[in-house]
């Protein structure tokens, strides 16, 4: 049995104002105090820099930004790392196993498209973890000539010359987008 057009066309009229007045339960209000004004934002005219830090988290690698007022470089990057997480990263879960005895005995010297890291031990007394903070820390810092993108500036890690050795050993690492150091090719 077919419905004539009509009733249809009445019935979607009257229910149309209906569900439009229903609002799905939400009442109306006025004015409702929020709290403080939001922060953080950056003034018209002023740039603000990010510095990029790989920290370890419950689920993996993870970054976090810390805001600056200038760029951040290298061997600015790297002291951040070696200072840790802060209270607020630490609450959240990130973590460092970079050695604290490293701190302000790493250098990262900006090269064409590549950063220099010098490290005062060698990569085998560190956890994969520890390198790949280090070396995707200093990889997406600022003030890299050459304007590569992260994942392709090449991290050159220098460790000091093992007893015998008749040099110090170079590793060639790259960073992948999950803050993951791997040998490059």
């Amino acid at each position: 049995m077919k419905r004539p057009l009509h009733v249809v066309a009445v019935a979607a009229l009257l229910l149309t104002p209906l569900s439009a007045v229903a609002g799905c339960g939400i009442s109306t209000t006025g004015p409702v105090s929020a709290g403080a004004a939001a922060t953080g934002a950056v003034r018209p005219g002023t740039r603000a820099y990010d510095a990029r830090l790989d920290f370890l988290g419950p689920w993996g690698m993870q970054f976090v930004s810390r805001r600056s007022d200038t760029p951040v470089g290298p061997q600015q990057a790297v002291d951040l790392l070696l200072a840790g997480p802060t209270a607020a990263e630490r609450e959240r879960g990130l973590a460092t196993l970079v050695p604290q005895e490293l701190r302000g005995r790493v250098t990262a010297l900006p090269g064409r498209g590549a950063v220099d890291l010098h490290l005062p031990v060698a990569v085998a007394q560190l956890e994969h973890t520890a390198v790949s903070q280090l070396a995707c820390t200093v990889a997406n810092a600022d003030g890299i000539p050459g304007g590569k993108a992260p994942a392709d500036v090449l991290v050159r890690v220098h460790e000091p010359e093992i007893d015998g050795a008749d040099r110090a050993a170079t590793w060639d690492l790259r960073c992948d987008g999950t803050g993951n150091a791997y040998p490059a090719r």
